[in-house]
């Protein structure tokens, strides 16, 4: 006898034993299921061919039982398992096919449940909200088809982090009214690179047909405009698909919605400087002419389009905001609206006499408008202008002495031409 067949050699290797238990175990397994037919010890050729045909007909009968009670449901999560950079819109959506589903489970790594509805025919379940940036997430879905039979699946993602996303936020807000000059306008909190896809995302239509051309101001600032002034009372869809969308490198995109608002009446007033008057449109006819005091001089008012961006009914304007050192600080303006970024405002005036409108320019730069302290005296002239104002409203400004207001500056968009305009698309 060899030695590596003795028992004292099988003794000292552990491997060999594992091994025989093994095969005695499958041996009794099969005589259990009456899969193996016992001859003589050692048997012949034939009989050890026939065994194992009997076993792989055992085996494929098995494999037939068991795709018998297999679920014709399938499942399927998006994004799928093990995904990163995951949209925290269309994250965590469940769907089946051949089937319903019986629960779905979605939960943060550190086991905060996200609620969600089913659809009517238990298709399909979606989070209630958007899903957090920078969050892992776990779900489990079980569904069942029409014979009952059930099927489970898993998924774990990762949604995308802040640092790895841009948000836009955009103007006008949804379901409000403003007026013909407003345009769309996207300021993102982080610079684009790949403009012409963020453009190819946003769609801005109207009512009435108006071609609609974006503007790139800079890397964080694209605004959408028609050639002229909104139509008067026409409605604006904005539909923005920057989901997933990748502006920059390795920096995607995680917002999907769609915006309506309204034009109201077009109102358009023009200040001018020669005679010290404001006169305000609406809608084609001349509703009142106001006595005005402009920009003196060292301290004009800009030439140009603006567009009413901020409402006030009172603030504190201090110069040193502006670069004027200590020229003023007034803690109580009344009806101020705002027209530029930079400071240019339409507002009451109670600590000049009333006299100096219409024949003296004494404001640093903004449009005065004789008003009282406190702003409510229904009389005054800026009283009736704030009232009678609405956000996206045009202001004109003319024959003054300084320069035409630049474009970017607020909601100026209108000065430049349309070929200029367009030149600054990306599409």
């Amino acid at each position: 006898m060899k030695p590596s067949d003795s028992g004292t050699g099988i003794a000292n290797d552990p491997r060999p034993t594992v091994t025989r238990r093994r095969g005695l175990a499958a041996i009794a397994a099969m005589v259990a299921g009456g899969a193996v037919t016992l001859t003589a010890c050692g048997g012949n050729k034939s009989s050890a061919a026939g065994s194992g045909s009997n076993a792989v007909k055992s085996e494929q009968s098995a494999g037939a039982a068991a795709a018998k009670d297999t679920s014709d449901a399938s499942i399927t999560i998006t994004p799928g398992d093990n995904k990163t950079n995951a949209s925290i819109q269309s994250s965590g959506v469940v769907t089946v096919t051949k089937g319903t589903l019986i629960s779905v489970s979605l939960k943060t790594d550190a086991g905060s449940k996200v609620s969600g509805t089913l659809s009517t025919d238990r298709t399909s379940w979606k989070p209630d909200a958007q899903l957090q940036r920078a969050t892992k997430y776990q779900v489990v879905a079980t569904a069942e088809d029409g014979q009952k039979r059930q099927v489970v699946e898993n998924a774990t993602f990762t949604t995308v982090s802040q640092a790895n996303s841009f948000i836009g936020y955009f103007t006008p807000d949804n379901g409000t009214t403003v007026g013909v000059g407003m345009p769309v306008s996207f300021n993102f909190d982080k610079a684009i690179t790949n403009k012409k896809a963020v453009q190819q995302a946003i769609t801005v239509t109207t009512s009435t047909g108006q071609e609609v051309v974006g503007h790139w101001f800079s890397d964080t600032r694209l605004d959408f405009r028609p050639e002229q002034y909104w139509a008067a009372y026409s409605t604006i869809t904005v539909k923005i698909a920057l989901d997933g969308v990748e502006g920059a490198s390795g920096v995607y995109g995680v917002q999907s919605k769609t915006v309506t608002f309204k034009i109201g009446r077009k109102q358009v007033s023009t200040a001018d400087d020669k005679t010290k008057t404001m006169t305000v449109v609406r809608d084609g006819k001349t509703i009142r002419t106001i006595p005005v005091s402009l920009g003196a001089p060292g301290t004009t008012t800009y030439n140009g389009i603006m567009v009413m961006s901020e409402k006030l009914k009172q603030t504190r304007m201090n110069s040193q905001t502006v670069g004027l050192g200590k020229a003023y600080d007034i803690k109580d303006v009344p009806h101020a609206i705002r027209l530029t970024t930079s400071g240019t405002f339409v507002h009451g005036n109670y600590w000049r006499p009333v006299s100096i409108f219409g024949h003296t320019d004494t404001s640093h730069g903004c449009i005065g408008l004789h008003d009282t302290k406190g702003g409510n005296d229904t009389s005054t002239p800026a009283y009736w202008f704030y009232n009678n104002s609405i956000l996206g409203d045009v202001v004109i400004v003319k024959n003054s002495p300084d320069k035409t207001v630049s474009p970017d500056n607020g909601f100026s968009d209108w000065n430049l031409s349309w070929s200029a305009w367009k030149a600054g698309s990306a599409v």
